[in-house]
């Protein structure tokens, strides 16, 4: 796409009826061994169980079927007993707009109204969706437009694989007919937990949602192609490493805990020295190649040839790469982007020292792909409407 091309918007149909509402769960998010556990308690013979079960899975994550009625290796009883006791739902695309360079964003309405963003990056050699954890979050991270929307509620493992499920439909990328999902371009090459939210404070859900999206015989992204980010949450990262496996990555953001105390207030809790501590047994536990630190650059705050100098020092010893992000300003931002010249010092340094340390190109502006300004953006506009129409009588 040219960088001449116009942004595009589209606003789609609202939501569905929940599946909740008629009493019948959703398949959608549940491991294999939950899936098994809820086709048996609806009558699935437990002799059947597993052979039901990884049909059904290769129609939900390998073909992208969402109607009963076209698993057609299954008889008509077995169907018509599904379609009695389950639905297939994924989140609801409210609007999407995709970039000039690409980028699609999308605004995703989940149950109870809510939204949450999905944000796509295609990319010479990956396309990579960066997928949200919970509504809001909790850790008000002083650079993050999230961090200025409370937390409503954590989202279910549906509602995280949905997300994937829905971008596979936007790229069309589900196997044609005939043809093996293997020999597919994969267009959705990388998942990231970077989206709206701490996944570490919804571990089981994150977790049972990558179990799904990895499986072997589904959606098969393998666990070198999903990044989890995570601001610091100590406790959770042997455990993200033993029952996950993915890479890890770390919005690290400073130097000194006085700055990161500003930055990430997480860090109060849980200060550099602990958090390194733990990032240190993180490649041998998960037998990752490497921990990603991710550092916004802030001008005048984090920036200096003293900050990346000490960088290098107290991460010595961790397998890493620095990715450094040019600040994504948005409206009301407490902070500037480093000039362009003070980013590439501070990568000259890193880089010297021996780390990988790749500027990353802002991607999506013109359609305020930071994570929290599209749901933003939509709030403002639910509140203006009633105010508009007031007015108007």
């Amino acid at each position: 796409m040219s960088a001449s091309t116009p942004i595009t918007q589209d606003v789609l149909t609202l939501p569905r009826k929940p599946a909740e509402d008629d009493g019948r769960a959703n398949l959608i998010g549940l491991t294999r061994d939950g899936l098994r556990e809820a086709l048996v308690a609806a009558g699935t013979p437990e002799k059947q169980g597993k052979m039901r079960t990884d049909q059904v899975w290769q129609w939900l994550y390998q073909k992208g079927v969402r109607d009963f009625a076209a698993m057609t290796n299954l008889s008509k009883d077995y169907r018509a007993l599904l379609a009695e006791h389950f639905t297939i739902e994924i989140p609801e695309v409210v609007s999407r707009q995709v970039s000039a360079d690409g980028t699609r964003k999308y605004l995703v309405r989940i149950a109870g109204g809510h939204e949450v963003e999905t944000v796509y990056i295609p990319e010479e050699s990956r396309g990579t969706l960066c997928v949200s954890s919970q509504v809001g979050c909790t850790l008000t991270c002083s650079f993050c437009h999230t961090g200025t929307q409370r937390l409503v509620r954590n989202l279910t493992a549906a509602e995280i694989v949905g997300q994937v499920m829905l971008a596979r439909d936007d790229l069309g990328e589900w196997p044609q007919p005939g043809r093996h999902p293997k020999d597919e371009t994969r267009l959705l090459s990388n998942v990231v937990l970077m989206g709206m939210g701490e996944p570490l404070y919804n571990f089981e859900n994150v977790r049972d949602a990558m179990k799904v999206v990895m499986d072997g015989e589904g959606i098969s992204l393998s666990r070198r192609r999903i990044t989890l980010s995570t601001s610091g949450i100590v406790p959770e990262i042997a455990r993200t490493a033993e029952e996950i496996g993915c890479l890890l990555a770390v919005s690290f953001h400073a130097t000194t805990d006085e700055v990161r105390d500003r930055l990430v207030p997480i860090n109060r809790k849980w200060n550099i020295a602990a958090l390194l501590d733990a990032l240190r047994e993180y490649p041998r536990l998960s037998n990752s190649e490497r921990i990603t630190f991710e550092y916004v650059m802030l001008d005048g705050v984090n920036d200096s040839d003293e900050d990346a100098r000490r960088l290098v020092s107290l991460i010595r010893g961790i397998p890493a790469k620095i990715n450094l992000i040019p600040f994504n300003e948005w409206p009301g931002a407490p902070y500037r982007r480093s000039p362009e010249a003070r980013i590439r010092a501070f990568a000259d340094i890193v880089h010297k020292a021996g780390y990988a340390s790749p500027i990353r190109t802002p991607r999506g502006e013109d359609i305020m792909a930071a994570c929290g300004q599209l749901k933003s953006a939509s709030e403002r506009t639910r509140r203006r409407r009633p105010a508009e129409a007031a007015a108007s009588l």
